[in-house]
C-alpha cells in the first residue's frame, strides 16, 4: 500500500468514530463511508474490509510514533517515551479503540489479523527505542513487549484522566519488572547482547487469559 495520506487518516478515524458510537458490530463499510463522507467505490478501491482499515490505523499509529526520535538516555527511558507516545496517538480515538478491544476476544477475524500485526508494531516500537528487533531474538523481544503493552493497555482502558497519570505509573512499573527479567534471562537467549547492554524486555511475562474483562486486549495495531 502507498504512503499514508489524508484519505487513510479520514477513513481510519471514521471507522473508530463509528465503533466508538455504535459498537464494532455496527461498524460496517457503508457506515464508515457515510461517516467519512465518501462513496463506497473509493472506499472499496483502497480497503477490502473493515479489518484492513483497522490494520491501516495501526500503521498510522506506528508511523506517528517512530517519526519522532525517542527521548531518554537509556533504552528503558526511550521505550517508556515511545510507548507513552503510542498512547498519545490512541487517546483521540479512545472510545473507538476500546470498542474494538471489547469485541476482540469474540471476533475470530479480528484475532486472526490482530496478533501478527501487534507483534510487528511492537518490533517497530523496539527499533524506535534503539533496541534491535531483527531475527529470533528480536521476535522474542517483540512478543515480550506485546505482553507488556497489553498489560499497560488494560491500565489505559481504566484511566479516564486526560493526563494519563495512572497509565504512566503502570507502564513505569511494568518496565521495571521487564528490565529485571531482561537482566536475568537475556544471557539465555542465543545471540543476545549482555544484560548490561540491554534494557528492553527479553522474555514474555505470564499473560492473563484474553477477554476476562473489557479492554484486556488491544485491537490490531493499537
Amino acid at each position: 500500500m502507498n504512503a499514508i495520506d489524508a484519505f487513510d487518516r479520514e477513513i481510519t478515524a471514521a471507522l473508530l468514530d463509528v465503533a466508538g458510537r455504535d459498537g464494532w458490530g455496527e461498524t460496517t463499510m457503508a457506515a464508515i463511508a457515510a461517516e467519512a463522507g465518501v462513496g463506497l467505490g473509493p472506499l472499496r478501491a483502497r480497503f477490502p474490509s473493515r479489518e484492513a482499515i483497522l490494520l491501516r490505523f495501526g500503521t498510522v499509529v506506528d508511523t506517528a510514533v517512530v517519526a519522532q526520535g525517542a527521548t531518554g538516555e537509556t533504552a528503558r527511558e526511550k521505550l517508556f517515551d515511545v510507548l507513552m507516545r503510542r498512547f498519545d496517538a490512541l487517546q483521540p480515538h479512545r472510545a473507538g479503540v476500546l470498542a474494538v478491544a471489547r469485541a476482540l476476544p469474540s471476533d475470530p477475524c479480528l484475532l486472526a489479523v490482530g496478533a501478527p500485526a501487534a507483534v510487528r508494531s511492537m518490533a517497530w516500537m523496539l527499533e524506535a527505542a534503539g533496541i534491535p528487533a531483527a531475527g529470533i531474538t528480536g521476535q522474542l523481544r517483540a512478543k515480550a513487549l506485546l505482553a507488556l503493552w497489553l498489560a499497560a493497555f488494560r491500565a489505559w482502558a481504566k484511566d479516564e484522566n486526560p493526563d494519563m497519570g495512572a497509565t504512566m505509573a503502570a507502564l513505569d512499573r511494568l518496565l521495571d519488572r521487564a528490565e529485571g527479567l531482561a537482566r536475568s534471562l537475556e544471557p539465555l537467549i542465543p545471540g543476545a547482547r549482555k544484560p548490561q547492554e540491554t534494557a528492553g524486555p527479553a522474555a514474555e511475562p505470564a499473560a492473563e487469559p484474553a477477554g476476562e474483562a473489557a479492554g484486556e486486549a488491544a485491537p490490531a495495531g493499537a
